[in-house]
């Protein structure tokens, strides 16, 4: 508008908007208008050392000798404290900006066109209004281009040039009014200060692009969790919706049940009873007793020596891998269900995984692991992500045949599929997700059965928690290593189209840069929470404006993940929905260790260190009591 009406102003400028937009300040200066230093973060004047005075000019002042090769001598003060100061405090800042070279520029006339009347700008015609009114009173017009809605300051600013032209009044820049030329109050830099504004502006330009990628990577984290949180949510409820066309076949199959176990004392009789207790008739159980140093290997000749359809096998301590192969050497049926040795599972949960054998691609089946020890805040949070996160993404990932792990704590197997992927390896810590991805790439269909029900033991202390996830988390970034090559090959499908890049994204790369958003987010938010309250004298790095988007983005991001961990417990069988009481502080404790986790199995990855097979060392002697299954899967008397 000042371009149209050829009226020359000066724009006090503040350095970080100015950094935000140096187009806009170029522009201000090709058009012939002056510019004034008006600090960096415009803070409250007479609130502030001298030392931030003195900072907050000189970066200002940088930014213009970087951005237009000039420097100036003009300083307006935040607030307008300088043209009616009211207390000692305000006037004794003043002098500091004058020993620094600073002319201080002031102003009479004071439409305070920045203010609001029932939420909205005050009109046009009332600034026009009060510039007339106060027109006598001096000689420079304070107006606002920023802080807000200024469509009504743009639409006043022309009616008071043509007004004040038309009585008389001549528009003129500041220098004019002192007798200087815009080169005296804005002077160009030598050559030597040239190379030291490149310099500047280089500083600049990165701090720039720094704040900027920081926000982009927060809001594009969170709009990407949140978009796979929606999909997968989705493709789990189309799976639910299914026709289930899983038939046992008549007669039911011949299987094998493998259970590895070491140190298992205050469990192993509970799993294999439970075994026992399977509606499965033909069925044959194989434990290997992988070196025990307690009373696993002795409770298991006590409980089960005598049991026709047990077989117990003692070796010494080489791992679960070798365990499973030990008794996979064993098995002379062409089904095994794999359980872990701190598992019970359901009467029906064989048969449900078993039917799905009657349709000859399938290779695996994955069966539904739920938390049984839900008796602390730990295991309750685990129980939770077992359904939310865990257990949703097999339903989303059956269905686009692409699930990445059937768990060690109940899975079915084709032993044909096993030999055709190699055997179960010791390749990696977790030989599981190892096994699964093998035979997906074969192209067998890996399968996951809701109905097929185990209650495992979570550990109940963050140690052990760390210890177990850092198990699974180090062998599925092995598994990802391992299997790279078929990451983005049309050969393999939705494994390398979906499933590893879901790994490779959101199980390594987000998680990774995840707490320096958190970091961010919440420092940010600390700190301009601290100066709305006058605590800190520190100054912001992000605007009111900043913070409103960035709590925003996040509140919808917890909203959506809210709605997700419903839809989980929607599609599960008679779940505890109190578990979702706290979801929300889940997100800010459980969370944090998960991120230990990560960042430590990286660490040894990067290091090459071995890693063993056990995950969860026992801290308590006596097992900590379950929510209980089904009747038919109670722990049996006389342990």
């Amino acid at each position: 508008m000042l371009k149209e009406k050829k009226a020359p102003g000066i724009f006090f400028v503040i350095g970080d908007q100015a950094n935000k937009r140096p187009d806009i300040l170029k522009r201000e200066y090709a058009e012939g208008h002056e510019i004034g230093n008006h600090t960096y973060f415009h803070p409250k004047f007479d609130e502030i050392s001298h030392t931030q005075i003195r900072w907050e000019l000189n970066l200002t002042q940088r930014l213009f000798e970087s951005t237009l090769d000039v420097k100036t001598i003009l300083f307006r003060p935040p607030y307008g404290i300088d043209h009616q100061p009211e207390y000692a405090e305000e006037v004794a800042q003043l002098p500091l900006a004058q020993d620094m070279g600073y002319l201080i520029v002031g102003q009479r006339i004071d439409p305070d066109d920045w203010s609001l009347r029932g939420g909205k700008p005050i009109p046009a015609k009332e600034i026009v209004d009060s510039v007339l009114r106060q027109a006598d009173n001096g000689n420079i017009i304070l107006l606002h281009d920023g802080g807000g809605d200024r469509t009504q300051t743009v639409a006043a600013l022309p009616q008071i040039i043509d007004v004040l032209r038309e009585k008389g009044y001549q528009l003129v820049s500041v220098s004019d009014l002192i007798g200087k030329t815009r080169a005296e109050v804005m002077p160009t830099l030598s050559p030597e200060e040239r190379f030291e504004a490149r310099a500047d502006g280089f500083i600049f330009t990165l701090f720039q692009w720094f704040r900027f990628l920081i926000g982009a990577v927060f809001v594009l984290g969170i709009v990407m969790v949140s978009g796979r949180a929606v999909i997968i949510g989705l493709l789990a409820l189309i799976e639910k919706l299914r026709p289930d066309h899983a038939v046992m076949p008549n007669p039911p199959p011949s299987v094998t049940v493998l259970i590895p176990a070491h140190n298992e004392e205050s469990v192993i009789v509970q799993t294999v009873s439970s075994v026992l207790l399977s509606d499965l008739k033909d069925l044959h159980i194989i434990v290997v007793n992988d070196g025990s140093t307690d009373r696993t290997g002795e409770l298991l000749e006590t409980n089960f020596s005598h049991e026709p359809r047990v077989r117990i096998i003692h070796q010494v301590n080489r791992g679960k891998a070798a365990a499973l192969n030990a008794a996979m050497s064993l098995a002379d049926t062409e089904i095994v269900v794999t359980i872990d040795a701190d598992t019970e599972i359901e009467a029906n949960a064989i048969g449900k995984l078993v039917r799905h054998f009657s349709d000859p691609t399938v290779g695996a089946v994955a069966g539904n692991v739920k938390v049984g020890n839900r008796s602390r805040w730990l295991t309750r949070w685990q129980a939770l992500e077992y359904i939310t996160s865990q257990n949703m993404e097999k339903r989303a990932f059956d269905l686009l045949n692409c699930i990445t792990v059937v768990p060690g704590a109940l899975g079915a197997w084709r032993k044909k599929a096993i030999g055709a992927a190699g055997g179960i390896t010791a390749d990696t810590v977790a030989e599981d997700a190892d096994l699964t991805i093998a035979i997906r790439r074969l192209g067998w269909r890996v399968s996951y059965d809701e109905e097929a029900i185990a209650w495992t033991e979570a550990p109940e202390t963050a140690g052990q928690l760390i210890r177990q996830r850092f198990r699974w988390t180090f062998g599925t970034l092995q598994s990802f290593w391992k299997h790279g090559d078929t990451l983005l090959r049309p050969k393999y499908g939705t494994l390398g189209w979906i499933a590893l890049p879901n790994i490779f994204v959101f199980q390594l790369v987000l998680p990774l840069i995840s707490p320096v958003i958190d970091l961010m987010f919440f420092g940010s938010l600390f700190l301009w929470g601290l100066a709305q309250f006058r605590v800190t004298r520190l100054p912001q790095l992000w605007t009111t404006a900043d913070v409103e988007k960035s709590v925003f983005f996040f509140l919808g991001f917890l909203l959506i993940d809210i709605l997700t961990c419903m839809l989980a417990f929607a599609l599960e069988r008679k779940e505890d929905w109190t578990l979702l009481i706290p979801v929300l502080l889940q997100r800010f404790y459980y969370r944090q260790l998960m991120y230990v986790v990560l960042f430590r199995s990286v660490k040894e990855a990067v290091s090459g260190r071995p890693v063993g097979w056990r995950g969860v060392e026992p801290e308590i002697p006596q097992k900590a009591a379950k929510a209980p299954p089904k009747p038919a899967a109670a722990p049996v008397e006389g342990n």
